[in-house]
């Protein structure tokens, strides 16, 4: 919960769309805990409280629940409204299936509370999937040393440098920076945009030389494109963003 020594704010947005989607939110919440200064918000949208997220995590995050009717997520346009709430000079933006490296968190931190970041991510682009076979193994006891001794088991997530994922942020410069781009309807583009934003502005970025894993979980409707016409709305703003001049 939120605490006055709290400096940065993480935000998670939910939709159980799946089982594995809230065990995932449980591990990951889980991995978050154990650091000072750090606050966790969970926002669920979805058509109906079921009342389980809430009270799994009521007395370890702040919880609220939104009626989102919409079968596609907009996600930034939640995030956005999660951030007109935040009052911590930092801000994180994380999916609810990914696990970072602990000393890659603690290294972001400081790069950001030392100035010497404007962004920060706690990995190198990588996003290992974990497999549900090794993922159930974690969720065990938590143990990170799970993933980590069973890395080269796993494939990426993507055959690309990622951007987002697990992203902390200076507050303020997000904000100057627009916060994030509520064109993107849905599953799409909108970590790059954000990336290229603060890359335009000629701000520090920082990422540690560590993967990022990703906990497996089915991937629906908000995991993927759902439309053509989506993909090139999407590809359509990102063209914007990164021809926009510094």
């Amino acid at each position: 919960m939120e605490t006055s020594s709290d400096i940065l704010s993480i935000l998670i947005l939910y939709r159980g769309d799946s089982i594995r989607r809230l065990y995932n939110l449980k591990a990951v919440v889980a991995s978050l805990l154990p650091f000072d200064g750090i606050e966790i918000h969970v926002r669920e949208a979805d058509r109906v409280n079921h009342h389980v997220v809430e009270r799994m995590l009521q007395y370890v995050v702040n919880y609220e629940f939104v009626e989102d009717t919409d079968s596609i997520l907009h996600k930034t346009l939640h995030f956005n409204q999660m951030l007109t709430c935040i009052t911590t000079p930092y801000v994180g933006i994380w999916d609810c299936d990914v696990i970072a490296y602990p000393e890659s968190v603690e290294e972001c931190m400081r790069e950001l509370t030392t100035g010497n970041a404007a962004m920060a991510l706690p990995y190198n682009g990588v996003c290992l999937d974990t497999s549900r076979v090794i993922a159930d193994i974690y969720m065990r006891d938590y143990d990170f040393m799970t993933l980590k001794n069973h890395s080269q088991l796993m494939p990426k997530l993507q055959p690309h440098r990622l951007t987002g994922g697990a992203v902390l942020m200076n507050r303020e410069t997000f904000r100057l920076l627009g916060d994030e781009n509520e064109n993107y309807y849905g599953w799409g583009d909108d970590d790059f945009d954000r990336y290229i934003r603060f890359y335009n502005a000629q701000e520090k970025i920082f990422r540690s030389n560590t993967p990022l894993f990703h906990l497996t979980h089915p991937r629906g409707e908000n995991s993927n494109f759902n439309s053509p016409l989506l993909a090139l709305a999407s590809k359509t703003e990102l063209s914007k963003t990164i021809n926009c001049k510094r």
